[in-house]
This record gives structure tokens, C-alpha cells and sequence, in this order.
């Protein structure tokens, strides 16, 4: 009885609050959160508090130096202690800088940087200095930098070019600002998405006579640099470190794991028992979706051209199905091919009521989106990254971040995962400023395994994991060098 009464007053407590207010709060902090488009971390920055271009302004550090040009250096404390969480979760940079800081591996070497500017790559660069490079940084993509982690870094003495929400003109200004200083010449470049390299070889194609090397991490990057190789253009070596195994798998199996989930949450507050789902592909992606999903008690189909996933779909435990067997019966549609047209037109027609459609592959052609946009399909805004297409006879389906990539869209990436990016970006860094004149030639080169297998072994200690070592004996047995490599290059 009393448990009631008590319950009453509650409910009648929360009747009298404004109701509209509260409402409305909730419906921003859900978009807001959905809506940035790659850091979801909270940032302290809005880019309303001060509306002069950061250009315009002349700002110093405490130590009287004011070669950076970022939105606000009096944020550096608040970026100073998203950095320090950040270190806490990318423990392998944090022991490459003790190992190494002794006989600091990059003395002399001058690297310019075009990354996205979050607490998470301050951390690295953060490393390369203490491994004795000097840097100049400015960001690749004009939304994703925090404010007060540049700050933090333009106080700690780096040349940061960065601020959040820079136009495009200010985008190449500070690629600009980065490359061309007096006195100044870079011997090595690290770039995400290939827009530094591209600048450089359109601007000063004469500093690729002292550069040593481009160590690259995106996909876009690395297939500008195999264009650029294939047409003899490459004037120096590059590492491809986006299909490193170490990064291939977490990026890809164990990331996907555990964003699947997390976008589909986030932007549905879908609930995962008993419901019928049927993912498109079973690469590394398709395999991290359906582990999630299984674990969380659906019934899992899946969509396969390769016998050999399909195989392993089977071994797995699960259905391998035709689209259009399923496509009625299913409540989500996961797309994660890297192909194009796989869901289309047909088989949006035929969805039950309700049915949420999303893609976890790379871009957003997996998904026919396009066909939906006809005169009697109607689209309705549900909140950011979510629509509704309703069909004439009142049937809906849930479309989300427009087939574009979910996790990047609706959800975050472990700070975990870009750790190992980092470290294995740091060791090619290493790598190709100390090799000597001749292992590498002009062309585009993959991560050495032994790197590779180093990258691995530095994020061990954080699980209290203990390696066995061969003895002398097994060593010769397998014919290998008892501290690796342990594979050969081609296994993934």
C-alpha cells in the first residue's frame, strides 16, 4: 500500500513540471548527439561563442608563440584533460613513447599532418614530438576537429591549422599555412584522405625531392596514391597502413561488433530478441553484425555470392538465404557488401510494414535510395539520420542516415580501435624515415608483418595477457625467427 501512495506522489510531481519544456529538451539532446558527423564526443566548443574568423585573430600561447591559428587558445585546460582521458584508453602510444624515448626514432624528422584534430590523434602527435619529430597539423575534414583539444596542442608548442566548421576556403588555407613556412621543409607526411599529398604535388611539387615518405590511412587516400603510382606519377614511397591486419580487423570485425548495435539503438531504441534480420554479406563487417545480433538473441539470415563466407555463414549457425526468400518476413535489413545495388527498389516494395533499413558497408550505393524518391512515396523527417518512406497504402519503412554508413553517421568509434590505427601510423612513420636509401622504392607499400605483429604486442599488457615464447628448438622446427615474424605476408 505504501509502495503506492508513494508512487502517486511521484508521478503527480513529475505531472506539474512544464510538460512542453521537457520535451522539447529531449528532442534536441537526441539529434544533437546523431547529428555530429564524426566525433560524437562532447565537445565544449559551439561555434556560435565568437563569430570572427579564427584567421582574423592573433592569438599567443603563454609562451609568447603564435604560429597556429585555431578558434580559441584560452580552451586549452578543457583539451588538456580530454587528452589525458583519451591516453588512458591508447596504451600502446603511451609505451611506444616510453620504449623509445630514449632513442628518440624520429630525431630530425619533420612531419606535416592532415588528420581529423580529436583528443584521440593529439594523443599521437603528442608521441611523434616525443619521439623527437617537430609537426605542423591542420585538419581533413572541416567539421570533425574539437576546439579546445587544438587549443591544448597550440599551448603544448605545435602548429595547429584547425578549428571546427571552417569553410572550404579555409580548409586549403590551412593546408596552405602547414606546408609553405620559411625556414622550414617537411621530410615526411601523414595523411587521411589524401588532400595534403594532393596539394603539395599541385603547389610545391619541389619539396617531394627532400620528403622521405607518406604514410597514409584512409581508403580515399590510398586509392589516390595506387592511382597516382599506376600513372608513374609517385615520387616517393607510401605506406598503406588502411589494410594493415591489425586495423583491417578492428576496424571492420571488432568495431562493427559493438557499433552495429549502437547505431541501431541510438537512432530506433530498437529491442533485439526474437526479431528476424537478415545481413548482406559476410566479409568482416557481415561477421561482426551477425555475432552482435546472435548475441543478442535474433534470428539471424544472411546473403552471401562467395561459397567460402557462405560456408562459414553455415558453420556459424547461420541461415544462408536469397533476399527475396526473407524480404517479407524480416523486420531489419543490414547492408555490408561494399557492393552496389543490393537492396533496390523491389525489394523495398516488398518489406512489412515498419521494417528499419541501414548499411554498415562503405559507401552508400549498397542501398538503392535513389528509386525512393518518386512522386508517390511520401518522406518524413523522423528526427536526424531517421526517415519514414510511406508507401500509398500506409505501409512504412524506417530508412536510416539515407543508406549512408551507420556508425560513422549515428553512433561512435572506440577510442580503443584508434589506438591501434595510431600506433601502426606512428611505427610507419618510423619505418620509412629510418629505412635505408633503397628498401623502398616509389610505390605504395603494405605495413611490414613484423610492424604489424609490434603494433599487436603493445596492446597486450592492457588485457594482462602473457605471450609463450618458442624455445630455440621450435623455432628451427618452423623455420622462423623466434621474435616474429610469425606469418607470412599474405595472411590476414
Amino acid at each position: 500500500k505504501l509502495h503506492c501512495i508513494q508512487f502517486a506522489d511521484q508521478k503527480q510531481e513529475f505531472n506539474k513540471r512544464p510538460s512542453k519544456i521537457g520535451r522539447r529538451s529531449l528532442s534536441r539532446s537526441i539529434s544533437q548527439s546523431s547529428t555530429d558527423s564524426y566525433s560524437s564526443a562532447a565537445s565544449y566548443t559551439d561555434s556560435s561563442d565568437d563569430e570572427t574568423s579564427p584567421r582574423d585573430k592573433q592569438q599567443k600561447n603563454s609562451k609568447g608563440n603564435g604560429d597556429f591559428c585555431i578558434k580559441n587558445i584560452k580552451q586549452a585546460d578543457f583539451g588538456r584533460r580530454e587528452i589525458e582521458i583519451a591516453e588512458q584508453e591508447m596504451p600502446a602510444l603511451m609505451a611506444l613513447r616510453k620504449r623509445a624515448q630514449g632513442e628518440k626514432p624520429l630525431a630530425g624528422a619533420k612531419v606535416v599532418g592532415c588528420t581529423h584534430i580529436t583528443a584521440q590523434t593529439a594523443v599521437l602527435m603528442e608521441t611523434l614530438s616525443a619521439l623527437g619529430a617537430q609537426c605542423r597539423w591542420a585538419a581533413c575534414n572541416i567539421y570533425s576537429t574539437q576546439n579546445e583539444v587544438a587549443a591544448a596542442l597550440a599551448e603544448g608548442g605545435f602548429s595547429v591549422f584547425a578549428w571546427k566548421g571552417e569553410s572550404e576556403d579555409d580548409f586549403w588555407w590551412c593546408i596552405d599555412r602547414c606546408v609553405n613556412v620559411e625556414g622550414w621543409q617537411p621530410n615526411m607526411i601523414l595523411d587521411d584522405g589524401g588532400d595534403l599529398t594532393h596539394w603539395i604535388y599541385k603547389k610545391y611539387p619541389n619539396m617531394f625531392k627532400k620528403i622521405k615518405g607518406i604514410v597514409e590511412e584512409s581508403v580515399t587516400g590510398v586509392h589516390r596514391l595506387y592511382q597516382l603510382s599506376k600513372a608513374g606519377k609517385l615520387c616517393v614511397p607510401a605506406m598503406n597502413v588502411n589494410d594493415s591486419v591489425t586495423k583491417q580487423k578492428f576496424d571492420n570485425l571488432y568495431c562493427c561488433r559493438e557499433s552495429i548495435l549502437d547505431g541501431l539503438k541510438r537512432t530506433t531504441d530498437v529491442m533485439f530478441g526474437g526479431k528476424q534480420v537478415v545481413v548482406c554479406g559476410y566479409g568482416e563487417v557481415g561477421k561482426g553484425c551477425c555475432a552482435a545480433l546472435k548475441a543478442m538473441g535474433s534470428i539471424v539470415y544472411v546473403t552471401e555470392i562467395d561459397p567460402i563466407c557462405a560456408l562459414q555463414a553455415c558453420m556459424d549457425g547461420f541461415r544462408l538465404v536469397k533476399l527475396n526468400e526473407v524480404i517479407r518476413q524480416v523486420d531489419i535489413v543490414i547492408t555490408c557488401t561494399g557492393n552496389k545495388n543490393v537492396v533496390v527498389r523491389e525489394n523495398l516494395d516488398r518489406m512489412k510494414n515498419g521494417c528499419i533499413v541501414c548499411n554498415m558497408g562503405h559507401s552508400n550505393t549498397e542501398i538503392d535510395v535513389a528509386s525512393l524518391r518518386t512522386p508517390e512515396l511520401t518522406w518524413e523527417r523522423v528526427r536526424s539520420q531517421v526517415d519514414h518512406v510511406i508507401w500509398p497504402d500506409g505501409k512504412r519503412i524506417v530508412l536510416l542516415a539515407e543508406g549512408r554508413l551507420l556508425n560513422l553517421s549515428c553512433s561512435t568509434v572506440p577510442t580503443f580501435v584508434l589506438s591501434i590505427t595510431a600506433t601502426t601510423q606512428a611505427l610507419a612513420l618510423i619505418e620509412l624515415y629510418n629505412a635505408p636509401e633503397g628498401r623502398y622504392k616509389q610505390d605504395v607499400y603494405l605495413l611490414p608483418k613484423k610492424m604489424d605483429e609490434y603494433v599487436a604486442s603493445l596492446h597486450l599488457p592492457t588485457f594482462d595477457a602473457h605471450l609463450t615464447e618458442l624455445t630455440d628448438e621450435q623455432a628451427k622446427y618452423l623455420g622462423l625467427n623466434k621474435n616474429g615474424p610469425f606469418k607470412p605476408n599474405y595472411y590476414r
